[in-house]
């Protein structure tokens, strides 16, 4: 697993679980504004 450094004030790509919609934005825009699903931070790794 890799280290991510993140910064609070940076703007950050977030996947939608659901349609695979990218959203950039500083904090975590769920819910998805295409489909409504749940999004992820694409710079944390996924176990």
């Amino acid at each position: 697993m890799r280290d991510v450094t993140q910064t609070p004030d940076e703007e950050t790509p977030y996947e939608c679980f659901d349609c695979g919609a990218v959203v950039v934005a500083e904090d975590d825009p769920s819910p998805c504004p295409k489909c409504g699903g749940e999004m992820r931070n694409r710079q944390t790794p996924l176990e």
